[in-house]
């Protein structure tokens, strides 16, 4: 079956020509799939040709099979299913600038960082360029009798995207689609745990995307302990990488740095991590904890957050304590998507 979602308008166009129908269906297709539509409700379209699409063809690889919202911030966790099976996680967010979805890129995650519950099965795929378009497209349906859409993306749920990198950039290209959903990637932010040599690539992509990458530790010793990749490219190679990003893009970098109780929160790991970061176009993205239940590390008082934050902030740090959201429907990465394996296993 050919999954039409991934398709940019032309290619959908040369598709559909080949099938025997000229080139004008393509366009219409590819509006509707734009909207979320599957073949039965393109209406402008013969109904032979619809049926006989539904056999070639698919349209919307991705549906919401769970949805939870928060009665305390109106965030709403899905539990999308794939035509395969398997299931991935997406978190819709509602803010004063707009409405930010975060999606998934990978059925689970390699990287193996212990602070994450995506990671606890292993990577069993990638998404496809189209099942990550999928998501939105799910997404906007969802707010449809809202009149609101998705403005602001976040490539920041289970799995890493620059372990999947060439769906992942293809995926950025179909945003910016004519007739598609058009979507400034200056509003989408990229999140890695420090692939150094895809950081690289990223950066010659002309692809204004925000950078965002997990470094958790204002020293490698620290990082090893909760984030294996550190065995491979050192805090220095991905700061260099960061650096290159920044003159490339010239945009800043946004560190996303989860505040664990006894391992990288004290006071001298945030005048180490001030340091190092000193004099870089960047933004420190300070998290508390999630709990993870499968994961022995434990978040930290308000307290402490707060002289963190005024550690970084006294030796000019630009940074901030990330608004917590969707933490009484699991909002932490593969939470739910892991409950509703072991719900269905019996366990």
């Amino acid at each position: 079956m050919t999954e039409l979602t991934g398709m940019t308008c032309g290619e959908i166009t040369a598709w559909i020509r080949e099938q025997g129908y000229p080139a004008f269906r393509g366009k219409q297709i590819f509006r509707w799939i734009h909207q979320g539509a599957d073949f039965s409700e393109m209406t402008n379209l013969p109904e032979t040709m619809r049926e006989k699409l539904k056999q070639e063809a698919v349209a919307q690889p991705v549906r919401i099979r769970l949805e939870r919202k928060s009665p305390l911030d109106g965030t709403v966790k899905f539990l999308y299913e794939l035509l395969d099976g398997n299931c991935v996680e997406g978190v819709l967010m509602r803010y004063k600038y707009g409405v930010s979805l975060c999606i998934s890129t990978q059925v689970g995650c390699r990287m193996g960082c212990r602070f994450c519950a995506s990671t606890l099965e292993g990577r069993v795929r990638d998404l496809t360029s189209g099942e990550m378009l999928g998501e939105i497209l799910c997404a906007n349906r969802y707010l449809a009798s809202e009149n609101v859409r998705v403005s602001h993306v976040v490539l920041m749920g289970s799995g890493e995207p620059l372990d999947n990198y060439d769906h992942v950039i293809r995926f950025l290209r179909l945003l910016k689609e004519e007739d598609g959903i058009r979507l400034s990637l200056r509003n989408v932010s990229l999140s890695t745990c420090g692939i150094v040599p895809k950081m690289y690539a990223l950066a010659d992509e002309n692809l204004p995307v925000t950078l965002c990458v997990s470094l958790h530790a204002p020293n490698d010793e620290i990082r090893r302990e909760t984030m294996p990749i550190a065995y491979t490219w050192s805090i220095r190679e991905i700061l260099d990488a960061c650096r290159n990003y920044i003159r490339k893009t010239g945009r800043r970098v946004i560190f996303e740095y989860a505040l664990s109780d006894g391992v990288n929160a004290g006071e001298e790991q945030a005048r180490e991590l001030a340091s190092i970061l000193r004099g870089m176009q960047c933004h420190v993205n300070l998290i508390p904890l999630n709990t993870v239940e499968e994961r022995n590390m434990k978040g930290i008082t308000e307290d402490k957050v707060r002289r963190f934050l005024q550690i970084l902030q006294e030796n000019n740090i630009s940074a901030t304590r990330r608004r917590e959201m969707g933490d009484d429907i699991e909002g932490a990465c593969g939470q739910l998507r892991r409950k509703t394996i072991n719900s269905s296993k019996g366990e």
